[in-house]
Protein backbone atom coordinates (compact mmCIF):
# COMPACT_ATOMS: atom_id res chain seq x y z
CA UNK A 1 0.00 0.00 0.00
CA UNK A 2 1.20 3.50 -0.80
CA UNK A 3 1.70 5.59 2.35
CA UNK A 4 2.11 8.92 0.55
CA UNK A 5 -0.39 11.40 -0.86
CA UNK A 6 -3.77 10.30 -2.11
CA UNK A 7 -2.64 6.69 -2.12
CA UNK A 8 -1.90 6.87 1.60
CA UNK A 9 -5.29 8.39 2.36
CA UNK A 10 -7.03 5.71 0.29
CA UNK A 11 -5.05 3.01 2.09
CA UNK A 12 -6.04 4.51 5.44
CA UNK A 13 -9.75 4.61 4.55
CA UNK A 14 -9.64 1.04 3.22
CA UNK A 15 -7.87 -0.10 6.37
CA UNK A 16 -10.31 1.74 8.64
CA UNK A 17 -13.25 0.21 6.81
CA UNK A 18 -11.68 -3.23 7.12
CA UNK A 19 -10.90 -2.90 10.83
CA UNK A 20 -14.25 -1.36 11.78
CA UNK A 21 -16.01 -4.06 9.74
CA UNK A 22 -13.97 -6.68 11.58
CA UNK A 23 -14.92 -5.07 14.91
CA UNK A 24 -18.62 -5.28 14.02
CA UNK A 25 -18.14 -8.84 12.85
CA UNK A 26 -16.46 -9.74 16.17
CA UNK A 27 -19.45 -8.38 18.07
CA UNK A 28 -21.77 -10.43 15.85
CA UNK A 29 -19.57 -13.50 16.44
CA UNK A 30 -19.88 -13.10 20.21
CA UNK A 31 -23.67 -12.81 19.97
CA UNK A 32 -24.01 -15.69 17.50
CA UNK A 33 -21.28 -17.88 19.04
CA UNK A 34 -23.49 -20.99 19.44
CA UNK A 35 -24.32 -20.88 15.73
CA UNK A 36 -20.70 -20.35 14.71
CA UNK A 37 -19.63 -23.44 16.64
CA UNK A 38 -21.49 -25.54 14.05
CA UNK A 39 -19.05 -26.61 11.25
CA UNK A 40 -21.19 -25.40 8.33
CA UNK A 41 -21.83 -21.82 9.48
CA UNK A 42 -18.30 -21.60 10.89
CA UNK A 43 -16.78 -22.43 7.49
CA UNK A 44 -19.04 -19.96 5.71
CA UNK A 45 -18.10 -17.27 8.25
CA UNK A 46 -14.39 -18.08 7.81
CA UNK A 47 -14.68 -18.01 4.01
CA UNK A 48 -16.25 -14.54 4.15
CA UNK A 49 -13.42 -13.26 6.35
CA UNK A 50 -10.83 -14.86 4.06
CA UNK A 51 -12.31 -13.08 1.04
CA UNK A 52 -12.21 -9.74 2.92
CA UNK A 53 -8.57 -10.35 3.80
CA UNK A 54 -7.72 -11.23 0.20
CA UNK A 55 -9.34 -8.02 -1.04
CA UNK A 56 -7.44 -5.90 1.47
CA UNK A 57 -4.14 -7.55 0.52
CA UNK A 58 -5.00 -7.23 -3.18
CA UNK A 59 -4.56 -10.99 -3.51
CA UNK A 60 -6.52 -13.26 -5.90
CA UNK A 61 -9.84 -14.30 -4.43
CA UNK A 62 -9.64 -17.68 -2.76
CA UNK A 63 -12.31 -20.33 -2.76
CA UNK A 64 -14.14 -21.77 0.24
CA UNK A 65 -12.03 -22.46 3.32
CA UNK A 66 -10.92 -26.10 3.34
CA UNK A 67 -9.03 -26.42 6.63
CA UNK A 68 -10.13 -28.72 9.43
CA UNK A 69 -12.80 -27.86 11.97
CA UNK A 70 -10.29 -27.38 14.78
CA UNK A 71 -8.34 -24.90 12.66
CA UNK A 72 -11.53 -22.97 11.94
CA UNK A 73 -12.42 -22.80 15.64
CA UNK A 74 -8.90 -21.69 16.51
CA UNK A 75 -9.11 -18.98 13.87
CA UNK A 76 -12.52 -17.91 15.21
CA UNK A 77 -11.10 -17.33 18.68
CA UNK A 78 -8.00 -15.50 17.45
CA UNK A 79 -9.94 -13.45 14.90
CA UNK A 80 -12.56 -12.35 17.41
CA UNK A 81 -9.97 -11.25 19.98
CA UNK A 82 -7.80 -9.54 17.37
CA UNK A 83 -10.76 -7.80 15.74
CA UNK A 84 -11.95 -6.46 19.08
CA UNK A 85 -8.48 -5.24 20.07
CA UNK A 86 -7.55 -3.67 16.73
CA UNK A 87 -11.02 -2.25 16.21
CA UNK A 88 -11.10 -0.58 19.63
CA UNK A 89 -7.65 0.94 19.04
CA UNK A 90 -8.85 2.40 15.74
CA UNK A 91 -12.07 3.69 17.29
CA UNK A 92 -10.02 5.48 19.97
CA UNK A 93 -7.51 6.94 17.49
CA UNK A 94 -9.88 7.92 14.70
CA UNK A 95 -12.70 8.83 17.07
CA UNK A 96 -10.52 11.14 19.11
CA UNK A 97 -9.10 12.70 15.94
CA UNK A 98 -12.57 13.47 14.61
CA UNK A 99 -13.83 14.63 18.01
CA UNK A 100 -10.84 16.94 18.42
CA UNK A 101 -11.34 18.41 14.96
CA UNK A 102 -14.96 19.17 15.87
CA UNK A 103 -14.49 20.50 19.41
CA UNK A 104 -11.46 22.77 18.80
CA UNK A 105 -13.25 25.41 16.64
CA UNK A 106 -16.38 25.22 18.82
CA UNK A 107 -14.72 25.29 22.25
CA UNK A 108 -16.35 28.62 23.08
CA UNK A 109 -19.86 27.17 22.73
CA UNK A 110 -19.11 24.13 24.91
CA UNK A 111 -19.29 23.86 28.74
CA UNK A 112 -16.30 24.92 30.79
CA UNK A 113 -13.72 22.21 31.26
CA UNK A 114 -14.37 20.60 27.88
CA UNK A 115 -11.38 18.70 26.58
CA UNK A 116 -10.28 18.37 22.95
CA UNK A 117 -11.32 14.90 21.93
CA UNK A 118 -13.81 12.48 23.35
CA UNK A 119 -13.63 9.48 25.64
CA UNK A 120 -12.35 11.67 28.54
CA UNK A 121 -9.03 12.29 26.77
CA UNK A 122 -7.39 15.38 25.34
CA UNK A 123 -6.14 18.76 26.49
CA UNK A 124 -8.49 21.19 28.30
CA UNK A 125 -9.77 24.02 26.12
CA UNK A 126 -9.74 27.24 28.16
CA UNK A 127 -9.25 29.80 25.39
CA UNK A 128 -8.34 30.42 21.79
CA UNK A 129 -4.67 29.98 22.64
CA UNK A 130 -5.00 26.41 23.88
CA UNK A 131 -7.56 25.62 21.21
CA UNK A 132 -5.40 26.75 18.32
CA UNK A 133 -2.14 25.31 19.66
CA UNK A 134 -2.61 22.31 21.89
CA UNK A 135 -5.98 21.32 20.39
CA UNK A 136 -4.76 21.57 16.83
CA UNK A 137 -1.56 19.71 17.70
CA UNK A 138 -3.61 16.93 19.27
CA UNK A 139 -5.84 16.66 16.18
CA UNK A 140 -2.84 16.51 13.85
CA UNK A 141 -1.04 13.91 15.98
CA UNK A 142 -4.12 11.69 16.24
CA UNK A 143 -4.79 11.97 12.50
CA UNK A 144 -1.15 11.10 11.73
CA UNK A 145 -1.25 8.18 14.16
CA UNK A 146 -4.44 6.90 12.56
CA UNK A 147 -3.00 7.21 9.07
CA UNK A 148 0.19 5.39 10.07
CA UNK A 149 -1.34 2.73 12.30
CA UNK A 150 -4.54 1.75 10.46
CA UNK A 151 -2.94 0.19 7.33
CA UNK A 152 -0.41 -1.70 9.41
CA UNK A 153 -2.96 -3.13 11.82
CA UNK A 154 -5.26 -4.01 8.93
CA UNK A 155 -2.49 -5.83 7.05
CA UNK A 156 -1.44 -7.67 10.22
CA UNK A 157 -5.02 -8.75 10.85
CA UNK A 158 -5.55 -9.82 7.23
CA UNK A 159 -2.27 -11.74 7.01
CA UNK A 160 -3.01 -13.50 10.27
CA UNK A 161 -6.44 -14.44 8.95
CA UNK A 162 -4.96 -15.80 5.72
CA UNK A 163 -2.26 -17.74 7.57
CA UNK A 164 -4.72 -19.35 10.00
CA UNK A 165 -7.18 -20.26 7.24
CA UNK A 166 -4.63 -21.58 4.74
CA UNK A 167 -4.29 -25.36 4.56
CA UNK A 168 -1.34 -26.92 6.34
CA UNK A 169 1.15 -29.09 4.48
CA UNK A 170 -0.75 -32.23 5.53
CA UNK A 171 -4.06 -30.73 4.43
CA UNK A 172 -2.59 -29.64 1.09
CA UNK A 173 -1.25 -33.14 0.58
CA UNK A 174 -4.63 -34.67 1.43
CA UNK A 175 -6.35 -32.29 -0.98
CA UNK A 176 -3.79 -33.12 -3.64
CA UNK A 177 -4.41 -36.83 -3.21
CA UNK A 178 -8.17 -36.21 -3.42
CA UNK A 179 -7.73 -34.18 -6.61
CA UNK A 180 -5.49 -36.82 -8.18
CA UNK A 181 -8.01 -39.51 -7.27
CA UNK A 182 -10.79 -37.55 -8.97
CA UNK A 183 -8.54 -36.85 -11.95
CA UNK A 184 -7.62 -40.50 -12.31
CA UNK A 185 -11.27 -41.54 -12.21
CA UNK A 186 -12.13 -38.90 -14.81
CA UNK A 187 -9.19 -39.96 -16.98
CA UNK A 188 -10.22 -43.61 -16.85
CA UNK A 189 -13.80 -42.67 -17.72
CA UNK A 190 -12.66 -40.48 -20.61
CA UNK A 191 -10.25 -43.17 -21.79
CA UNK A 192 -13.00 -45.79 -21.74
CA UNK A 193 -15.35 -43.53 -23.69
CA UNK A 194 -12.59 -42.82 -26.22
CA UNK A 195 -11.92 -46.52 -26.71
CA UNK A 196 -15.63 -47.20 -27.24
CA UNK A 197 -15.83 -44.37 -29.76
CA UNK A 198 -12.82 -45.66 -31.70
CA UNK A 199 -14.21 -49.20 -31.64
CA UNK A 200 -17.60 -47.95 -32.86
CA UNK A 201 -16.02 -45.91 -35.66
CA UNK A 202 -13.90 -48.84 -36.79
CA UNK A 203 -16.76 -51.34 -36.52
CA UNK A 204 -19.45 -49.26 -38.20
CA UNK A 205 -17.23 -47.64 -40.80
CA UNK A 206 -13.89 -49.14 -41.73
CA UNK A 207 -14.71 -52.75 -40.86
CA UNK A 208 -18.00 -52.69 -42.81
CA UNK A 209 -16.22 -51.34 -45.88
CA UNK A 210 -13.47 -53.94 -45.61
CA UNK A 211 -16.10 -56.71 -45.44
CA UNK A 212 -17.78 -55.28 -48.54
CA UNK A 213 -14.43 -55.16 -50.34
CA UNK A 214 -13.68 -58.78 -49.42
CA UNK A 215 -17.09 -59.89 -50.72
CA UNK A 216 -16.62 -58.06 -54.04
CA UNK A 217 -13.16 -59.52 -54.49
CA UNK A 218 -14.54 -62.98 -53.76
CA UNK A 219 -17.26 -62.62 -56.40
CA UNK A 220 -14.74 -61.16 -58.84
CA UNK A 221 -12.47 -64.20 -58.40
CA UNK A 222 -15.34 -66.57 -59.15
CA UNK A 223 -16.33 -64.63 -62.30
CA UNK A 224 -12.80 -63.95 -63.49
CA UNK A 225 -13.01 -66.39 -66.46
CA UNK A 226 -16.73 -66.16 -67.18
CA UNK A 227 -17.57 -62.40 -67.08
CA UNK A 228 -14.55 -60.07 -67.32
CA UNK A 229 -16.78 -56.98 -67.64
CA UNK A 230 -18.52 -57.69 -64.35
CA UNK A 231 -15.16 -58.40 -62.73
CA UNK A 232 -13.86 -55.04 -63.88
CA UNK A 233 -16.87 -53.31 -62.31
CA UNK A 234 -16.41 -55.19 -59.04
CA UNK A 235 -12.72 -54.30 -58.94
CA UNK A 236 -13.54 -50.63 -59.51
CA UNK A 237 -16.06 -50.70 -56.66
CA UNK A 238 -13.51 -52.48 -54.46
CA UNK A 239 -10.91 -49.84 -55.23
CA UNK A 240 -13.38 -47.04 -54.45
CA UNK A 241 -14.38 -48.69 -51.18
CA UNK A 242 -10.71 -49.20 -50.30
CA UNK A 243 -10.00 -45.50 -50.73
CA UNK A 244 -13.05 -44.60 -48.62
CA UNK A 245 -11.97 -47.06 -45.93
CA UNK A 246 -8.49 -45.52 -45.89
CA UNK A 247 -10.00 -42.03 -45.54
CA UNK A 248 -12.17 -43.16 -42.63
CA UNK A 249 -9.19 -44.87 -41.01
CA UNK A 250 -7.10 -41.69 -41.31
CA UNK A 251 -9.97 -39.72 -39.74
CA UNK A 252 -10.03 -42.12 -36.78
CA UNK A 253 -6.26 -41.87 -36.39
CA UNK A 254 -6.45 -38.07 -36.42
CA UNK A 255 -8.81 -38.16 -33.42
CA UNK A 256 -6.23 -40.20 -31.51
CA UNK A 257 -3.12 -38.19 -32.39
CA UNK A 258 -3.18 -35.83 -35.37
CA UNK A 259 -0.38 -36.85 -37.77
CA UNK A 260 0.30 -33.17 -38.47
CA UNK A 261 1.65 -32.85 -34.93
CA UNK A 262 4.29 -35.48 -35.67
CA UNK A 263 5.06 -33.92 -39.07
CA UNK A 264 5.11 -30.20 -38.24
CA UNK A 265 5.08 -29.89 -34.46
CA UNK A 266 2.56 -27.97 -32.38
CA UNK A 267 3.33 -24.55 -33.89
CA UNK A 268 3.01 -25.83 -37.45
CA UNK A 269 -0.14 -27.79 -36.65
CA UNK A 270 -1.76 -24.73 -35.08
CA UNK A 271 -0.78 -22.61 -38.07
CA UNK A 272 -2.59 -25.05 -40.34
CA UNK A 273 -5.53 -25.15 -37.97
CA UNK A 274 -5.80 -21.37 -37.93
CA UNK A 275 -5.64 -21.15 -41.73
CA UNK A 276 -8.55 -23.60 -42.00
CA UNK A 277 -10.66 -21.75 -39.41
CA UNK A 278 -13.99 -20.39 -40.62
CA UNK A 279 -13.27 -17.01 -38.95
CA UNK A 280 -10.24 -14.74 -38.88
CA UNK A 281 -7.68 -16.21 -36.46
CA UNK A 282 -4.58 -14.54 -35.06
CA UNK A 283 -1.96 -16.96 -33.80
CA UNK A 284 0.78 -16.07 -31.30
CA UNK A 285 3.07 -18.99 -30.44
CA UNK A 286 6.13 -18.41 -28.30
CA UNK A 287 9.23 -20.56 -27.87
CA UNK A 288 7.84 -23.88 -26.66
CA UNK A 289 10.89 -26.09 -26.43
CA UNK A 290 10.26 -29.81 -26.14
CA UNK A 291 6.64 -30.59 -25.32
CA UNK A 292 5.42 -34.15 -24.59
CA UNK A 293 3.25 -35.62 -27.33
CA UNK A 294 0.28 -36.09 -25.00
CA UNK A 295 0.40 -32.40 -24.00
CA UNK A 296 0.65 -31.33 -27.65
CA UNK A 297 -2.41 -33.41 -28.48
CA UNK A 298 -4.50 -31.95 -25.65
CA UNK A 299 -3.47 -28.39 -26.57
CA UNK A 300 -4.24 -29.02 -30.25
CA UNK A 301 -7.67 -30.53 -29.59
CA UNK A 302 -8.54 -27.79 -27.06
CA UNK A 303 -7.74 -25.04 -29.56
CA UNK A 304 -9.56 -26.86 -32.35
CA UNK A 305 -12.66 -27.22 -30.17
CA UNK A 306 -12.51 -23.55 -29.12
CA UNK A 307 -12.25 -22.39 -32.74
CA UNK A 308 -15.14 -24.63 -33.73
CA UNK A 309 -17.29 -23.28 -30.89
CA UNK A 310 -16.45 -19.70 -31.85
CA UNK A 311 -17.48 -20.31 -35.44
CA UNK A 312 -20.62 -22.35 -34.70
CA UNK A 313 -22.09 -20.86 -31.54
CA UNK A 314 -20.68 -17.45 -30.60
CA UNK A 315 -21.19 -15.56 -33.89
CA UNK A 316 -17.61 -14.35 -33.54
CA UNK A 317 -15.72 -12.64 -36.35
CA UNK A 318 -12.23 -12.90 -34.89
CA UNK A 319 -10.31 -15.20 -32.56
CA UNK A 320 -6.90 -14.84 -30.97
CA UNK A 321 -4.84 -17.86 -29.96
CA UNK A 322 -1.82 -17.49 -27.67
CA UNK A 323 0.43 -20.41 -26.75
CA UNK A 324 3.44 -19.97 -24.50
CA UNK A 325 5.80 -21.98 -22.35
CA UNK A 326 5.91 -20.72 -18.77
CA UNK A 327 8.56 -22.65 -16.84
CA UNK A 328 7.27 -26.21 -16.69
CA UNK A 329 3.75 -25.49 -17.98
CA UNK A 330 2.24 -24.92 -21.39
CA UNK A 331 -0.23 -22.04 -21.37
CA UNK A 332 -2.99 -21.82 -23.98
CA UNK A 333 -5.43 -18.91 -24.29
CA UNK A 334 -8.17 -18.61 -26.91
CA UNK A 335 -10.30 -15.44 -27.06
CA UNK A 336 -13.13 -14.62 -29.44
CA UNK A 337 -15.23 -11.48 -29.93
CA UNK A 338 -18.54 -13.32 -29.98
CA UNK A 339 -21.70 -12.94 -27.92
CA UNK A 340 -20.43 -15.01 -24.97
CA UNK A 341 -22.67 -17.06 -22.72
CA UNK A 342 -20.84 -20.35 -23.35
CA UNK A 343 -22.26 -23.18 -21.22
CA UNK A 344 -20.30 -26.40 -21.08
CA UNK A 345 -23.34 -28.27 -19.76
CA UNK A 346 -25.03 -27.74 -23.14
CA UNK A 347 -22.61 -29.94 -25.05
CA UNK A 348 -20.20 -27.19 -26.16
CA UNK A 349 -17.21 -29.54 -26.00
CA UNK A 350 -15.62 -27.65 -23.09
CA UNK A 351 -16.36 -30.58 -20.78
CA UNK A 352 -14.34 -32.83 -23.09
CA UNK A 353 -11.44 -30.37 -23.05
CA UNK A 354 -11.62 -30.26 -19.27
CA UNK A 355 -11.49 -34.07 -19.03
CA UNK A 356 -8.49 -34.23 -21.38
CA UNK A 357 -6.65 -31.53 -19.42
CA UNK A 358 -7.40 -33.00 -15.99
CA UNK A 359 -6.11 -36.38 -17.18
CA UNK A 360 -2.69 -34.69 -17.48
CA UNK A 361 -3.11 -32.75 -14.21
CA UNK A 362 -3.92 -29.61 -16.16
CA UNK A 363 -6.55 -26.92 -15.62
CA UNK A 364 -9.18 -25.22 -17.78
CA UNK A 365 -10.75 -21.85 -17.00
CA UNK A 366 -13.63 -20.47 -19.06
CA UNK A 367 -14.80 -16.86 -18.83
CA UNK A 368 -17.78 -16.17 -21.07
CA UNK A 369 -20.09 -13.42 -19.79
CA UNK A 370 -23.22 -12.55 -21.70
CA UNK A 371 -22.27 -10.19 -24.50
CA UNK A 372 -18.74 -11.58 -24.66
CA UNK A 373 -15.92 -11.87 -25.10
CA UNK A 374 -15.23 -15.54 -24.41
CA UNK A 375 -11.80 -16.54 -23.11
CA UNK A 376 -10.64 -20.08 -22.48
CA UNK A 377 -7.36 -20.65 -20.64
CA UNK A 378 -5.71 -24.05 -20.49
CA UNK A 379 -2.62 -24.79 -18.41
CA UNK A 380 -0.81 -28.10 -18.90
CA UNK A 381 2.31 -29.48 -17.20
CA UNK A 382 5.02 -30.31 -19.69
CA UNK A 383 8.10 -31.05 -17.62
CA UNK A 384 11.29 -29.07 -17.25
Amino acid sequence: MNDHGAGGLWAMWRALGYLLGSLCAAVVALVALPVLLVPGPARAWASWHRRRADRLLLAPASGPVRVGARRVLGWLAACTVGSLAFGIVMVLCAGNAVSTAVTVPLWWALPDGTRAGGFGAGVPLSGWGTALTLGTAQAVLLAALTRWLAPRLARLHARTCVALLSPSAAERLARRVETLTETRAGALKAHGAELRRIERDLHDGTQARLVAIAMRLGVARELLDEDPATVAGLLAEAQENTEEAMAELRAVIRTIYPPILADRGLAGALSALGSRSAIDTTLDVGALGTVPAAVEAVAYFAIAEALTNAAKHSRATRTTVRVAREDDRLSVEVTDDGVGGADESQGSGIAGIRHRARALDGTVHLHSPGGGPTTMKVSLPCGS
